[in-house]
Parts: C-alpha cells; structure tokens; sequence
C-alpha cells in the first residue's frame, strides 16, 4: 500500500490511524516497507507513526546515533506527542534508547526493541564490498532473515543502489561505527519505561544472547524469541509479531500508571 508522506519544517513522516501514537523507527537499510504489515494491523488501534530518519542528510559530524537521537527528540516535540509507545529495529532501536537515556522526561509510555543495536552487533563486514558485487549484496541480505527468500529481488535492488552511491555509503559506515561505540551496556539500568523485546531465535546480527543481555540490564523488561526467525521479525513473521505487540500494549492499558 502506498501511503501518504507528511511533511512539517524540516520532517517527513507517515501518520495513519487515531490513538496511542505507535512510532516507527527503522533501522541502517531500513525502508516503509520494512513496516507495512504493522502499519495495516496496528492503526486499527494506534495512530501509527514512521518518521523518515535522515541518514545520509545529516552533516557529517551529526551523522552519528546521536545525531538521529536528537532528530528524533525534536521530531517528537514538533509534533507534540503524547503516551507514545516506541518501536526501533535495529539501529532504530539504538537510536530509541539513546534518545530515551537523554531525556528521561520524554512522553514516552513504553519502548519496543527488536534486533537493537547498542550492546553488540555483526555489521556488514569489516570492510564494504567492491562496488558492483550484486551477488554480495544479495547474499548480506538473505542473512537477514531466516527464510533467504524474504530477501526479494526488490529489497537487495534497494540495497544496491545505496552501497553504490559514495556518499550514501559514507554514511553509512559512518552510522555504522558509530553504533559500534557507542555501547549502552552501562546505562541502560537507568530505562524506565516497560520493555518489550521481540527476539529472532536465528538472528545473526545481533543473536539471541544480545536479547538475553537487554533483558538482564533494562529493569522493567521481557523477552519474547520467535522461532525460525531473522533480525527483522516484523518483516519475516508479522502476524505472530504483531499479536506478541498487541497483547504487550493491551496488557499496558491495565497496568496503574505511576
């Protein structure tokens, strides 16, 4: 489904649906497409919400976690949210705690990670390919996922075309290394908000124990790994991730609040 992009200043955005705004944030290749099961089930209930993050439009100092962090928190302000509940995959999720970590204070009720960097992750590589290996693309792509063929003729196009652009790619290394640094494993005792970690049991980015590594270090957290499933389990399971998601936030609304 195509949906429409939003624009306020500087931001762009899609925002469908009414409710507990549910926002989005994806990951290094991340892309709409990466959430359109969740966006068709969830705004049903939520006002769901996928800010575009500016990864390859961020001066190069700013292009960092940090940098997205703060993008975010002005995002957020802009458009003056509420009772937000906060998704990041991958590097999105990285980005969500950091944010987080920044400003306690922020109107966020709970926070979802799913193949979160920000403790340990497998990039890439330690180096990027020739530019022009499509085949290394494609097969970088299929270890995403579980099931290889999640990895569509359309998803590794989309891959290709930014680890051929130079300053994409710069980027990108950039936010990659950058994400490597910056580990969370000291601060995260000080997340406050309920957390819910949605797991690939065949993850090979970031691998079951890093899910096991949040859960231990984030006070008021639970796990929950799904079985023959990759980095991107919104991607590859969407119906059982998002009844995993549905009974969390459900279960939320019957909780006192603080």
């Amino acid at each position: 489904m195509d949906y429409e992009i939003k624009t306020q200043g500087k931001f762009n955005y899609i925002e469908e649906g009414e409710g507990e705004p549910l926002v989005l944030l994806h990951g290094l290749f991340g892309a709409l497409s990466n959430f359109s099961h969740m966006i068709e089930y969830f705004r049903q209930y939520n006002k769901v919400v996928i800010p575009m993050l500016p990864l390859y439009d961020l001066n190069i100092l700013e292009t960092s976690v940090g940098g997205l962090a703060k993008f975010v928190h002005k995002f957020i302000e802009a458009r003056g949210y509420q009772n937000i509940h906060l998704l990041g995959n991958s590097l999105g999720g990285h980005v969500a705690l950091v944010y987080l970590l920044k400003h306690p204070e922020a109107p966020v009720k709970s926070l979802i990670l799913t193949g979160s960097s920000g403790l340990f992750e497998n990039g890439m590589g330690e180096t990027y390919p020739k530019r022009g290996d499509y085949e290394y693309i494609r097969k970088k792509a299929e270890l995403t996922f579980y099931d290889p063929k999640i990895a569509t003729k359309e998803l590794v196009d989309e891959m290709f075309e930014i680890v051929n652009n130079r300053l994409k790619v710069i980027k990108i290394i950039t936010l990659a290394k950058s994400a490597i640094r910056h580990n969370l494993g000291d601060e995260l005792k000080d997340i406050q908000q309920p957390t819910l970690l949605i797991w690939g049991r065949n993850d090979t980015v970031t691998p079951p124990m890093v899910g096991e590594e949040f859960q231990k270090l984030i006070p008021n957290s639970e796990l929950e790994f799904i079985d023959k499933c990759g980095h991107a389990p919104m991607m590859e399971v969407p119906d059982e991730f998002n009844k995993i998601l549905h009974a969390f936030l459900e279960r939320l609304k019957t909780q006192p609040t603080a």
